[in-house]
């Protein structure tokens, strides 16, 4: 969940909490500058680096709301001297008490990527789940509606999981930004090959990803020739997917190996 909505649900719920912001970063350091954190009495939520470091910010800020001081404060550590970790550099944190005014003013944090993923089945609902917790904007795609999980832990999949449902889906493509991501693996070969050929005809694809095998490469690749799509476009299909030398076929496996594949390209 985005610590915005961590923020506000806080806020809503009446729950004191201490804002902590890495405001100034020098060196080599666990999270740069503007990196959030959130500790209220009994939770603590996003992370400024772990370690000593935050078991550190998180005691400060819990005695801060034990005393009630209201007024805010800054800590500056040394990581090697003051804390004995290795990280070679300095941070300033600054804390203050978690109010309304912060909403109003939180970063908006940048999206990594702009991914349709076709397919509600197993690998995409592994997928997804790990996209849950990135800042990128997915369009989840598929026919069967009642393919899509209903929630995630939560009463709601998070705002940048768009879910969509319709027939024809592969009309879906000219939709997307110029140079977004495409991931295809839906129930059919058919409907597999009817979205990417929509997205090699579009050509500003950023990645195209296809789940299968490499026959299942070859036999797409053979079908695209002859209905005379680029060969240079044709080479750019990903398939099979996912960052090499992760071994598995689980679902889980895959989708860590292809939303690394993701992370490497973006």
């Amino acid at each position: 969940m985005p610590l915005s909505r961590v923020a506000s649900e806080w806020l809503a719920a009446g729950e004191a909490a201490v804002l902590i912001e890495v405001s100034e970063a020098q060196g080599s350091v666990p999270r740069e500058r503007g990196t959030r954190m959130l500790v209220s009495m009994l939770r603590a939520a996003g992370t400024i680096g772990g370690g000593h470091l935050e078991l550190k910010a998180m005691t400060q800020a819990r005695e801060m709301l034990r005393s009630g001081s209201q007024a805010a404060q800054s800590l500056h550590l040394p990581l090697g001297p003051a804390l004995g970790q290795c990280c070679g550099g300095a941070v300033t944190l600054h804390f203050e008490h978690l109010h309304p005014r912060h909403l109003q003013s939180w970063p908006a944090q940048a999206s990594l990527f702009h991914l349709q993923l076709y397919g509600a089945g197993h690998v995409g609902r592994a997928i997804a789940r790990l996209l849950a917790t990135l800042p990128v904007v997915v369009d989840w795609i598929d026919e069967r509606e009642d393919e899509f999980p209903r929630s995630l832990g939560e009463p709601t999949w998070p705002a940048h999981i768009r879910q969509c449902v319709g027939d024809a889906v592969e009309g879906e493509v000219r939709h997307a930004p110029a140079g977004a991501f495409y991931l295809v693996l839906t129930h059919q070969h058919d409907l597999d090959l009817r979205i990417t050929e929509a997205i090699l005809r579009r050509g500003d694809f950023g990645f195209l990803g296809l789940i299968g095998s490499r026959t299942k490469k070859q036999r797409f690749v053979h079908r695209f020739e002859e209905r005379g799509i680029a060969p240079a476009l044709i080479d750019r299909m990903i398939c099979p997917i996912g960052l090499p030398g992760i071994a598995g076929k689980s679902p889980e496996v895959i989708a860590v190996a292809v939303v690394a594949q993701l992370l490497r390209l973006r």
